[in-house]
């Protein structure tokens, strides 16, 4: 069954709007008792289909969501994904989350899944083990965002110019599309959506990057209170983003040079 927390979710919440349309039904159903792999799969049943090489081997190129204990002893959680098309999934907030983001940004998902496999297939280490790509993956698909907007936005968030992110260019966030894609961002935002939470942020399509793109963790860290709007306590004015705590400067010694690879976390 859900947790009581669940049914206080507030879907008009900067954070969970863009996923109201398709979550809030789930939600819903597992509130009333059916599990979050049946309340998932009635939603998902109802995504168009994927294709290319990134699909799934099931009927809609999408997962099929199944109990956890369907992981067999030993066979890596992505692996088990790319093999069958079923998705591992338990009662629980986490996974819950995790489902919305499949039924939110499919495509997204199921490359960083593939991208997963392929590595988890070709390493000789024991599987348990994680290199610097399955390291970048995991760290997108549980804290990441996108960024994607006009060019003095982005180059002030590489540089982390917090004054000129969020206040001088202002006006050029009505231009821009930030896009969460970490589930446990979007649990952690719903729970305790304090002031230092931060995501790690790609300023690219996911879909445009080689996995020798990935390996390099291209991502801007984002404190997510920042955007306008998402503060839920109070101003956001420059006292806010002076916060050097949260909204920390750059080093010199780590200025960015492309698109590829914005910055580091």
């Amino acid at each position: 069954m859900a947790t009581a927390s669940l049914s206080a979710l507030d879907w008009q919440s900067p954070w969970l709007a863009p996923l109201a349309a398709r979550g809030a039904p789930v939600a819903q159903a597992w509130g009333q008792g059916q599990p979050v792999a049946q309340a998932l799969n009635d939603a998902l049943a109802g995504q168009a289909a994927q294709t290319g090489p990134d699909a799934l081997p099931a009927p809609s190129g999408l997962p099929h969501c199944v109990p956890q204990a369907s992981l067999p002893d030993g066979e890596a959680y992505e692996a088990f994904i790319r093999r069958t098309g079923q998705l591992p999934t338990r009662d629980n907030r986490h996974d819950f989350f995790n489902g919305l983001l499949w039924l939110h940004q499919p495509a997204w998902k199921l490359r960083l899944n593939r991208l997963q496999a392929d590595a988890i297939a070709s390493q000789s280490a024991p599987k348990t083990t994680r290199g610097p790509l399955r390291d970048a993956l995991t760290l997108f698909d549980e804290n990441g965002a996108v960024l994607l907007g006009p060019a003095p936005l982005l180059a002030a968030l590489r540089e982390r110019r917090w004054q000129d992110l969020f206040l001088t260019h202002r006006a050029l966030w009505r231009e821009a599309r930030f896009t969460l894609v970490g589930h446990a961002l979007l649990d952690s935002l719903c729970t305790s959506p304090r002031k230092g939470l931060t995501a790690h942020v790609l300023l690219a399509d996911p879909l445009a990057l080689s996995a020798q793109d990935w390996a390099q963790k291209p991502f801007c860290p984002l404190p997510v209170m920042g955007l306008p709007g998402w503060w839920p306590g109070g101003a956001q004015d420059a006292a806010f983003y002076a916060d050097a705590g949260v909204f920390r400067p750059l080093a010199k010694s780590r200025l960015p040079t492309d698109n590829a690879r914005p910055c580091r976390s």
